[in-house]
């Protein structure tokens, strides 16, 4: 930008702003978001089965997490599984177009993932999807 000086010479301001800086912080805190990202969703250590047709989730959702030791936790918080209902009604406003996402160690007895299952749907949410892993392509043989 440029403007005259009442002596007659020309100057110019110092108004541009310069952007390179800028751009260079957003893309390294870009990264470091891509990097930790995946190591905030996996906080709890659970062996899910593996299956052949698994669904990308693409979007944060609620999950329900049960270990090997049969503990039960909501996202990454421990949680008695009497509690789960109650807890589910007040997070949730909708439960009608809520999706709740179970993670369950292959080794957990059926016994416990149904009491969770029942747990959930005490809080009037239908929609429950179980998390798998997919199949390796050399371990799928048979």
């Amino acid at each position: 930008m440029a403007f005259t000086a009442p002596n007659g010479r020309t100057q110019t301001a110092l108004a541009d702003i310069n952007i390179t800086p800028l751009v260079d912080v957003v893309l390294v805190l870009l990264i470091i978001f891509m990097v930790t990202a995946p190591v905030l969703q996996s906080g709890i250590e659970v062996s899910v089965p593996k299956t052949r047709t698994v669904k990308e989730i693409s979007e944060e959702r609620t999950v329900i997490t049960i270990n090997k030791d049969q503990r039960v936790f909501l996202g990454n918080d421990a949680i008695n599984i009497n509690q789960i209902a109650a807890r589910l009604k007040q997070k949730i406003r909708d439960p009608r177009n809520q999706f709740i996402f179970i993670r369950a160690d292959e080794n957990v007895p059926f016994g416990a993932f149904a009491t969770v299952m029942d747990a959930v749907k005490q809080s009037g949410i239908t929609n429950v999807s179980i998390v798998t892993q997919p199949l390796e392509e050399n371990g799928a043989k048979r």
